[in-house]
């Protein structure tokens, strides 16, 4: 079949072309809904418009008899039963005679009014096969079932004869459909609802009612064709009603004034307008009928009663009157809210006045009582003001008239009134002598000047403490006179001096006294100290000052250590004076500083004294042997059994083996070595050197006894040395596990002090309690090291720890401190 009606030839050729051109054909069936439908093909679709047609003259008849091939396999009904022969028979001649339907047939009211049909095209209709079905027998199909569809039903409720639903809101006949008349689109022949859906589905769908409202909307965009007046509509409005929009029209008074200045052209009418506000177009609209007056037509009647310059004047009488309505509201409700206002004012008016007249009253009666002291204080007054009185003056004052007195300016009235008192009262005042004096009065004085408030303690406190400006001025000339005098050896009186005052004197005056006056004069003491010559020791007047100065002993220690130092340069154990001297300062210097100059200065002496030692088991003389012993407190335990084994014990069992090899008496020999060993302390005793040491000689005499060797051998000798063996190693073992015992004892009670927190189990825990208490920061710092330990912040200090010592971080090297000086130095 070819597409030559569709597609043109091209000459000779018989290339086929697509053609564009509209044929009579297209021009017929364009507008004909009722036209016949090519239903495309398997091949077709295939091929498109290379697919082969049967015939190259006509075109394809879309619903018109196809004709079979019989070339294409056996093609089968997947489901039903084939039609008889007959019914076939009867389906094919009712395709082929196709009865047109009339356009009578059809109801006038159904047919669109715009459809329009091309040709002479008239629609067909075919038979319904089915035809209509009823719906009586609807849901049998389930006698041939168990009714499991119905029973489900009925469990979740559903009643028969009602709708499905919670409140039954279902339908209760199935959906009916209804036959079309002709192959039209939807809607060309009218509605096609049932009456069931109509009766389900109330809806009104008129085309009538939907032209009636379009007519309506168009029309307002009209004019009236007959040239009548709309009549007028009036609005009515209350005073209330004006009054709310004054408020309203009050709170949006700011973006109006904005709007107020815009330019407004109006051309909505016939002729252009110009308004320069939004308001002005508002009371346009509000006037009835502001259009100018149509011309007459041909229809339409003249008007009776036209005054528009009348009807605009009633118009501006209204707005003003609403105006006035409104500006009068506004002014009502401004006024009572001044009457409130005011009548709070006088409220507190009334509480600021009476507060003022009490203010007055009192400063009128402190000003008396300040008159009344000036006037006593006059020369040649016969009741003269004393300090004990003006005290109680004072106590008055703060009692009753606190407010007055935290206002006014102490340090001005203390300085015209107290202080001339108080020259007076120290005029003759010796401190050295009578240190005491005045210390009750001036911390009465403290508790009434001072200034609670005060931040800081420095000297720039002085303009605002009056407290502070008084001993500075007043007591503090007393005490530098009297240190400028005092002489350092001599310590005893200052210190008590200063102990009496510590806790009435400011702190930074203190300070300054101990840094400025003391300190200078025990440097320059201590630089003419020569420990060779003089009879006082130099721990008799620094140690004393210990308690008040603390750190600020250190740079003091230094040139001490030197001077003892050189002192001890032709020093002998033998002279005992030098531990005397140096024993005080064992707890006031560091241990490391401490240790340093023991091992530099003391040990070397004693290794001396230990080599010219000589062991004599018949005649011997144990004095340098005491002379090293004494010093067991003074210097390490480490230090001195490094000296015992250097220069002791090889000399030591020397002997003994010389001893053991002529023939010996070994009761003697036990005897001496058990005297020998009673000369040590426990402590050193107890350190593995010393036991090995003694444990060797223990050996060596038992290898003694146990040799066959010639020669007689004393009778019992061997069991007793065996006894003094086995006696020796029980004590050694009895004394380990009494250690054990009491480290046992002490790991318990640091765990039962450390679950209660109050026993540091270490020198670090007892820092850390410490900084809690005086709540300081103390923490590690990350990933810093000093020497391989661990550095610290104790609040805003670096340290470090180091065999219980504590190390805090100065200028230029690591300075050993104690713990108390710390907590003061984070302060």
């Amino acid at each position: 079949m070819s597409m030559s009606h569709l597609y043109g030839t091209d000459g000779d050729d018989g290339v086929e072309m697509e053609s564009f051109e509209v044929s009579d054909w297209d021009l017929q069936n364009e507008f004909n809904p009722h036209r016949q439908r090519h239903r495309q093909t398997k091949e077709e679709a295939t091929y498109g418009v290379w697919a082969e047609r049967d015939s190259d003259e006509e075109r394809p008849s879309f619903g018109g008899k196809r004709s079979r091939d019989y070339s294409a396999p056996v093609s089968f009904v997947s489901a039903g039963l084939r039609k008889a022969a007959a019914e076939e028979l009867s389906d094919e001649d009712s395709d082929d005679d196709e009865k047109p339907v009339k356009q009578e047939e059809i109801p006038k009211e159904f047919v669109p009014k715009k459809l329009k049909t091309g040709g002479n095209f008239k629609p067909s209709q075919k038979g319904f096969v089915g035809g209509s079905k009823s719906f009586v027998d609807f849901g049998s199909w389930e006698r041939h079932t168990k009714g499991i569809g119905q029973k489900l039903l009925q469990k979740m409720g559903y009643v028969p004869g009602r709708g499905l639903g919670k409140n039954a809101q279902g339908i209760i006949n199935p959906i009916e459909a209804k036959q079309r008349k002709g192959k039209g689109a939807v809607g060309a022949y009218g509605s096609e609802r049932t009456p069931q859906s109509l009766q389900d589905f109330p809806v009104v769908d008129s085309e009538e009612e939907t032209e009636e409202e379009f007519q309506k909307e168009l029309s307002q965009w009209r004019k009236d064709p007959n040239g009548g007046k709309k009549k007028p509509k009036y609005s009515y409005k209350t005073v209330e009603e004006l009054k709310a929009k004054g408020r309203i029209s009050k709170q949006l008074a700011a973006p109006q004034k904005e709007l107020s200045q815009v330019k407004v052209i109006d051309m909505t009418g016939r002729e252009q307008k110009v308004y320069y506000s939004y308001s002005q177009i508002s009371h346009k609209h509000n006037i009835p009928d502001d259009s100018p007056q149509q011309p007459l037509g041909k229809d339409s009647k003249p008007q009776g009663f036209a005054l528009p310059e009348l009807e605009h004047n009633l118009q501006l009488l209204i707005d003003i009157t609403e105006q006035e309505i409104i500006q009068s509201d506004r002014q009502l409700q401004y006024e009572r809210d001044m009457v409130v206002n005011l009548s709070h004012e006088i409220q507190k008016m009334a509480e600021v006045l009476s507060h003022e007249e009490k203010a007055i009253s009192n400063l009128s009666k402190v000003l008396d009582m300040v008159e009344e002291c000036e006037r006593r204080m006059q020369p040649g007054c016969e009741n003269p003001l004393t300090l004990d009185e003006c005290a109680k003056i004072f106590e008055t004052l703060q009692d009753k008239y606190y407010e007055e007195y935290r206002m006014s300016d102490r340090v001005d009235l203390a300085v015209a009134i107290v202080y001339p008192l108080m020259k007076e009262y120290f005029k003759n005042w010796d401190p050295l002598k009578d240190c005491t004096y005045g210390t009750e009065i001036i911390a009465k004085w403290k508790s009434l000047l001072e200034n609670d408030q005060l931040l800081s303690h420095s000297g720039q406190d002085l303009s605002t403490d009056a407290f502070h400006r008084l001993m500075w001025e007043i007591w503090m000339p007393y005490v530098r006179n009297i240190v400028a005098r005092w002489q350092p050896r001599n310590c005893g009186s200052m210190v008590d001096f200063l102990d009496s005052w510590v806790n009435v004197v400011p702190v930074w005056i203190l300070d300054n006294i101990l840094d400025q006056l003391i300190f200078p004069k025990l440097q320059k003491e201590v630089e003419s100290w020569n420990p060779l010559t003089d009879t006082v020791p130099i721990h008799s007047w620094i140690h004393p000052w210990l308690p008040l100065m603390q750190a600020r002993l250190e740079p003091l220690y230094s040139p001490i250590r030197n001077k003892l130092a050189n002192a001890l340069q032709k020093w002998h154990p033998s002279d005992s004076s030098a531990k005397l001297i140096l024993q005080p300062w064992k707890d006031v210097f560091t241990p490391g500083s401490w240790e340093a100059f023991m091992v530099k200065n003391i040990v070397p002496k004693l290794g001396m004294c230990l080599n010219e030692l000589i062991i004599n088991p018949h005649q011997q003389h144990m004095d340098a042997f005491y002379w090293v012993i004494d010093w067991e407190g003074m210097i390490s335990v480490s230090s001195l059994v490094g000296l015992l084994e250097k220069h002791f014990f090889p000399k030591w069992l020397q002997v003994l083996c010389s001893w053991l090899s002529n023939s010996p008496n070994y009761e003697e020999i036990t005897k001496w070595y058990l005297g020998w060993k009673s000369m040590f302390s426990d402590q050193v005793l107890a350190h593995p050197s010393i036991k090995d040491k003694f444990n060797e000689a223990l050996d060596i005499m038992n290898r003694a006894v146990s040799s066959s060797v010639g020669g007689y051998m004393q009778p019992g000798a061997r069991e007793n040395i065996a006894y003094l063996t086995h006696t020796e190693r029980r004590k050694d073992f009895q004394y380990e596990a009494m250690q054990e015992r009491r480290e046992a004892e002490n790991m318990a009670q640091r765990g039962i002090g450390a679950a209660a927190g109050s026993v540091p189990m270490n020198f670090k825990d007892l820092i850390q309690t410490k900084a809690e208490e005086h709540n300081i920061v103390f923490m590690p710092v990350i990933g810093k090291r000093h020497e391989g330990k661990q550095l610290y912040t104790f609040g805003r200090i670096v340290i470090y720890i180091d065999r219980g010592v504590v190390f805090v971080q100065g200028e230029k090297t690591w300075v050993p401190t104690s713990l108390q000086s710390l907590i003061d130095m984070a302060k």
